[in-house]
């Protein structure tokens, strides 16, 4: 009997599935923090086309069939709330075969708690985190308004003693949780915002735009009456023979 071979896409899809099953998110925080996290960093890296932003992909960091003895211990594949590859082409994708990006592995991840995150899962992201190259590493609990953080050193992650106010090495952001939730801020110090921020801003500055359209609008329409109120003054002190020129 001849066994039929799958296409290569085929046999891709089962691999490397691009889905996990898992939903992005359990709750509205952790989903308003994870695309708030996102968007803030797309924005921030928007103009440079070596920088991939993604949130909830799948990463593979080895082929299937290629992983060693200690690798087998640990999981196959990671879907980080947010990840970020600097090196990496600004493109999308359905999941990220790191063998495909040039071995590149993202550099710096963040995972935000939801009350189904047991130990054991947290334990195993960060052993897979450690063991594949991850540089920077932020984990925050929206239930206690806890940031933690590691920096690798001498390839393995050390966790920062103060997190508060602390500047991202790669991504030059900075932290704070005194508002009671989680904020990243960008170089110049912007808050990261939400997309109801972010659309609140685009009105305001409409607002200010057309504002200042009209009061454009009103000083061009005070300078033609200025002007037509001085023809007018002209033409009578030539009707009563008086050269208007001669007055200045």
């Amino acid at each position: 009997m001849v066994q039929e071979l799958l296409p290569q896409s085929q046999v891709d899809a089962r691999l490397y599935p691009e889905s996990d099953g898992k939903p992005m998110a359990d709750n509205t925080v952790q989903f308003r923090l994870i695309t708030t996290i996102v968007g803030g960093l797309s924005a921030l890296f928007q103009e440079r086309e070596d920088v991939f932003v993604a949130g909830d992909l799948l990463w593979y960091p080895r082929e299937a069939g290629t992983l060693s003895v200690t690798e087998e211990n640990l999981a196959f594949c990671q879907a980080p709330d947010v990840m970020v590859v600097l090196g990496a082409e600004k493109k999308d994708r359905g999941s990220y075969k790191q063998w495909e990006e040039g071995k590149i592995a993202p550099q710096v991840v963040f995972e935000i708690l939801s009350p189904s995150n047991s130990k054991g899962e947290m334990e195993d992201k960060f052993r897979f985190y450690d063991h594949y190259g991850v540089q920077e590493y932020y984990v925050y609990n929206p239930k206690l308004n806890r940031l933690q953080g590691w920096l690798s050193s001498q390839g393995r992650l050390t966790e920062i003693p103060q997190m508060e106010g602390w500047r991202s090495p790669l991504l030059q952001v900075s932290f704070r949780t005194s508002s009671q939730e989680l904020q990243l801020f960008t170089p110049s110090g912007e808050a990261f915002g939400t997309y109801e921020d972010v659309v609140q801003e685009r009105d305001r500055a409409t607002e200010r735009a057309d504002s200042a359209e009209q009061e454009r609008d009103r000083a061009t329409e005070r300078a033609e009456s200025a002007e037509s109120d001085l023809q007018q003054l002209r033409e009578k002190l030539r009707q009563l023979n008086i050269d208007p020129d001669s007055l200045s």
